[in-house]
């Protein structure tokens, strides 16, 4: 059985129950490579290398970059 397929069957079965419809395959994707991209750099940061991008940006918002680095 296909991704699809098995989403059609769930997505019959919520309308019958009067659930709420399962999110689609693939809705979801980016952000979870967005969420490891942004673990992996703060592991980086945690291991005393740079951080680049968003983690450097959450760093200064949360005003912890001088004390990152010093």
């Amino acid at each position: 059985m296909s991704i699809t397929q098995q989403y059609l069957i769930d997505t019959y079965r919520a309308r019958q129950l009067g659930e709420p419809a399962p999110p689609a395959p693939g809705a979801h994707d980016w952000q979870v490579v967005r969420e490891w991209h942004d673990r992996r750099q703060f592991q980086a940061v945690v291991a005393g290398r740079p951080a680049r991008g968003r983690v450097r940006r959450a760093l200064r918002r949360w005003s912890l970059w001088p004390r990152a680095l010093g």
